[in-house]
């Protein structure tokens, strides 16, 4: 894989290939968003990955903690702070009610996924440990949709804190793949005092671990990620620190999709391309 493109698998073109030449009719990609969480790992930083249970979509490949946009994310009402869903409509090119739920979705699945809760009492603090029974059972009840996230926060007395998310990429599903997904990519600093939970019935193994070397064990066949998670841990590598992530991230475009397209040269190796 470079940064513009990545091989493509014999299977996956074989199936690009009969998709087109039987007429296929795209699927509508589903609205998603990930969270890359990161903390600080002395002069470096390591992000939390997650490896989804074979039974699952994309089963046994690891990625960051995500899921789709839910119905009651866009009917969510809750306490807000930071970047008002104008402003979020404006860095991830939806309307301000969809933006604002592609937001709330990303909080919480990194909640029901990680056990991670970006939301404070007011706007400039957020919770500390979340990891007690009471909070468990809350997430259990948020994961298992028996309340929503609004009313989690509501009852209490908690602000979301969309200012911990730093919007980074989005990418879709190639057309001929029948599942496919609209996914928003954002990046949030564990707060101080919360730490990561194995507790998503959704994944069979969870570390932390740098980047560049999620990437180089990647590369050695120990690991197997999607080239959307490849590309992104190279892309915050290569930011250098958690400050120059920061940086980036306030350049990036998160409106623009990157949608890979096959291509299919007549004197070489089928590639798929980012540009």
């Amino acid at each position: 894989m470079t940064i513009d493109g990545f091989a493509a698998p014999p299977a996956l073109v074989e199936h690009a290939r009969r998709f087109h030449a039987e007429g296929g009719i795209p699927a509508t990609p589903r609205v998603a968003a990930t969270v890359l969480l990161l903390r600080p790992a002395g002069a470096d930083f390591e992000v939390y990955v997650i490896r989804r249970v074979a039974a699952m979509t994309f089963g046994g490949m690891y990625a960051f903690p995500g899921g789709g946009v839910d119905r009651s994310d866009s009917q969510a009402h809750l306490d807000w702070a930071g970047p008002e869903p104008a402003e979020w409509a404006t860095r991830l090119g939806q309307a301000p009610d969809a933006a604002q739920a592609v937001v709330c979705a990303a909080a919480r699945e990194v909640f029901e996924e990680a056990g991670v809760l970006l939301a404070g009492p007011d706007g400039a603090t957020v919770v500390g440990d979340v990891s007690g029974d009471d909070w468990e059972a809350a997430r259990q009840d948020l994961e298992g949709r028996r309340v929503g996230f609004a009313d989690l926060l509501a009852g209490r007395r908690l602000t979301l804190r969309s200012d911990l998310l730093l919007p980074w990429s989005r990418w879709i599903t190639p057309e001929f793949e029948p599942r496919r997904f609209d996914t928003y990519f954002f990046l949030a600093l564990l707060p101080a005092g919360q730490r990561t939970r194995d507790v998503s019935g959704e994944a069979d193994h969870t570390m932390w671990i740098r980047p560049a070397d999620a990437l180089a064990r990647a590369e050695a066949g120990e690991l197997t990620m999607l080239p959307p998670t490849l590309v992104t841990l190279a892309q915050v590598a290569a930011a250098g620190d958690l400050a120059g992530v920061a940086r980036t991230a306030a350049t990036r475009d998160a409106a623009t999709p990157v949608t890979p397209h096959l291509d299919l040269p007549e004197d070489g190796e089928p590639r798929f391309l980012l540009s």
